[in-house]
């Protein structure tokens, strides 16, 4: 018997995943501490240098919500930080793909949209161009580095104090990031004040310029993750922290790969870097982040 047309669109439907968060929220009321009025928009493509969607020109942060089924919600939340060198975020496979997935275990996800340098028609391409020009990208790095570590206090903050309304608690609040992502998540780690504490912090192949601020007392659990074969050559700062977390006697997991390049995030590649979200998720499960 031949399906309706009608029906096997709903079909269809149906099995493409939910990509959209269901609620976005702006960081600041108004405009963002520390920044000069934006006369330019935020742009979303599909880049053809990284082969996945961007999000670029963020100038106003906002916070995009991804709440899991009801019978899941176990009283977690996290931030998440795209990377793209504080030029770009790789909004899906280091964003709403890591929210959907910790969605998915009961996590109410909030994916970051920081504070990025203002760039031109294809950021992921600016990027290629000053990546192999270090003086010139310290200069992107010490002028927008502190508005997106700012957005990530911020962030992590405003998540604790609004927490009763998403049913989480302030104090299973935590933060992950990639690359860029991840060296915001790492200064938050050691710069939080105590109404913005996270209960734990993942920095996943962390780059940017990180500072020599000390471990606090309370340094929440920390889970790095990162490969060998880093095309970026940051590997080192994954052990570092590690290194750092450890030498004060806190609680710290890392996982080196020995391949998975730069930005493996949520990309497929048929390696054991594959695993990392699932590694990720046992530790939380460890940690009692998972239970309800």
């Amino acid at each position: 018997m031949k399906m309706p047309a009608v029906r096997i669109l709903c079909i269809a439907l149906s099995l493409v995943p939910v990509a959209v968060a269901q609620q976005v929220i702006p960081l600041y009321p108004g405009a963002a501490p520390g920044s000069t009025p934006a006369t330019y928009p935020e742009k979303d493509y599909i880049s053809k240098v990284w082969n996945t969607e961007v999000v670029t020109n963020v100038t106003r942060p906002t916070l995009m919500v991804f709440k899991p089924a009801p019978e899941l919600k176990n009283g977690t939340g996290i931030v998440i930080c795209p990377g793209g060198g504080f030029m770009a975020l790789s909004i899906a496979s280091e964003g709403t793909d890591v929210a959907k997935y910790l969605a998915g275990r009961g996590v109410t996800a909030f994916v970051l949209k920081y504070r990025l340098a203002h760039t031109g028609d294809d950021a992921t391409q600016e990027f290629r161009t000053l990546i192999a020009d270090p003086p010139k990208f310290r200069v992107i790095l010490q002028n927008t580095e502190p508005l997106s570590v700012a957005d990530g206090l911020a962030a992590v903050t405003y998540v604790r104090q609004h927490a009763s309304e998403w049913g989480i608690s302030p104090d299973r609040v935590g933060i992950i990031g990639f690359s860029a992502g991840g060296a915001v998540t790492a200064e938050v780690a050691t710069r939080y004040a105590p109404e913005g504490r996270p209960a734990f912090v993942a920095p996943i192949y962390a780059g940017g310029m990180l500072q020599d601020a000390p471990v606090p007392a309370d340094a929440p659990p920390m889970f790095v993750a990162a490969a060998t074969d880093d095309s970026l050559h940051l590997a080192p700062v994954s052990i570092a922290l590690y290194q750092k977390w450890t030498a004060a006697n806190k609680s710290a997991e890392l996982h080196m790969y020995a391949k998975g390049g730069h930005g493996f995030g949520m990309h497929k590649q048929n390696i054991p870097a594959d695993h990392w979200i699932d590694q990720f998720a046992d530790w939380l499960k460890l940690e009692g982040f998972l239970n309800q």
